[in-house]
């Protein structure tokens, strides 16, 4: 049961009567009497409400939706009794949901349906969940009603945001100057046989292809030699490659960086890099690892990739457990068996809490080619430049020691044979995918 704020009001009204009986009847009983008649009004209007589990509720709800955008979910309410249904119903939503608005008025006449759309903007990623509808019956004296909560699940996975493709299409310009797009004259490592073209003058004499003149020779030219048409190799840069990316998911992952965490930069880093090494021909595989994988994806092609990656990504969140390195040589033995660009999206902090790191590189850069992916907090860049007080000069001493720390991690990462790419949230994806192009252009991948 529930009152409203009219009983609430005709209750206090009850002092009118109190007064102008005062001298005839005695308070207390006019008290009594008033209270009496409230009670009984409140009792008439419950039973003239419309019963909340009497009616029949279902829902229709978008199966998926990208972080920041909106979907919606529709109830519909149908009222198989024979009064009208006048209230409130409240969606319960998980908050994260964004569910907007939480409370709905209704009026269903008997025997009608009606549909309540609530717009769902979620702000976490996973999945995100609603289990109870409450419904609450007014009665036509708008006195008091009945409440029921009653059990209607239902769940939207809200997939990676992917803010990061914004920076596709110039990363994807920049391959095309790489790609086969644009062919190089000179063979080095890294490099396949493009195609072969006629010879121009400032062509490299090293690229002409005997065998091809040969076969294009024309009819005699002039003195009687035979005219030779010379054709030169053109070359660029190997494709089918092979790129594996693990994500650490462990209890480092879920700091919060610039309003979001590691693990989410993670995988907007992860999501562009594949995005564009598939455009360039390579494979590219990715696990979530801590103490176990949490979530792989590997043989996927094209249009696949992206979306088997945004599922598996979607409902895994940080284990609050430390990450066992020792591990990911073999994980990644299981992944590939040539040489590949390893890339480790993990957090550079202090050299101890990174010696387990540091111990595993040698097992991976004695065969890879290792990327090392950390997020850098711009709080820490912010800090160390402020001299302004006493407390202002403390915070940049420690702003300072921790990227001296981190530098001296990554100076390690480098002596191991690996390299380091570091950036702040917003940037990080994009310097991993400038790195990859880098190693194409060098021949190094």
């Amino acid at each position: 049961m529930a009152i409203t704020g009219w009983f609430v009001l005709l209750v206090a009204l009850g002092v009118v009567p109190v007064v102008a009986l005062v001298d005839v009847v005695p308070a207390g009983l006019v008290l009594l009497g008033w209270l009496g008649i409230c009670l009984v009004l409140m009792v008439v209007d419950l039973v003239l409400a419309a019963s909340p589990r009497a009616l029949r509720l279902q829902r229709q709800t978008d199966a998926r939706v990208r972080l920041t955008e909106t979907a919606s979910a529709t109830l519909y309410v149908t009222n198989p009794g024979r009064r009208t249904l006048r209230g409130i119903i409240r969606d319960a939503w998980e908050p994260s949901a964004g569910a907007r608005p939480t409370r709905q008025r209704v009026l269903v006449p008997a025997g009608e349906r009606r549909a309540l759309v609530t717009a769902l903007t979620p702000w976490r990623r996973g999945e995100r969940r609603a289990v109870l509808v409450t419904v609450r019956a007014i009665g036509p004296l708008r006195l008091a009603g009945r409440q029921a909560s009653i059990r209607v699940p239902a769940e939207i996975t809200v997939l990676p945001e992917f803010a990061s493709r914004k920076h596709l299409p110039s990363r994807l310009a920049r391959l095309r100057e790489l790609d086969g797009r644009t062919s190089v004259m000179v063979r080095g490592q890294g490099t396949e046989f493009d195609s072969l073209r006629e010879y121009v003058r400032g062509d490299d004499v090293r690229s002409i292809d005997w065998r091809a003149t040969a076969r294009r020779s024309g009819g005699p030219g002039p003195g009687g030699t035979p005219a030779q048409t010379l054709m030169v190799r053109t070359w660029r840069p190997e494709r089918d490659r092979h790129v594996v990316v693990i994500v650490d998911s462990g209890r480092t992952a879920a700091a919060r960086i610039a309003d979001e965490t590691r693990l989410d930069t993670a995988f907007e880093s992860t999501l562009l890099l594949s995005a564009l090494a598939d455009r360039a021909g390579d494979r590219i595989d990715v696990a979530v690892f801590d103490r176990r994988v949490r979530g792989r994806v590997q043989g996927a092609r094209g249009a696949d990739l992206l979306a088997k990656l945004v599922e598996t990504m979607a409902p895994i969140d940080p284990a609050l457990i430390e990450t066992d390195y020792t591990a990911v040589p073999g994980l990644v033995r299981s992944m590939t068996a040539q040489r590949s660009l390893v890339v480790l999206c993990v957090p550079l902090e202090s050299p101890g809490a990174t010696r387990s790191l540091l111990a595993m590189l040698p097992q991976l850069t004695t065969r890879h080619l290792v990327l090392v992916a950390a997020v850098t907090d711009p709080a820490l860049l912010d800090a160390a430049g402020e001299r302004d007080s006493r407390a202002s000069v403390y915070r940049a001493a420690a702003a300072e020691r921790a990227l001296l720390d981190a530098e001296r991690v990554a100076a390690a990462v480098r002596r191991l044979g690996g390299d380091v790419v570091s950036a702040a949230p917003l940037d990080l994806p994009p310097a991993v995918a400038d790195r990859y192009l880098a190693y194409k252009a060098a021949g190094r991948l």
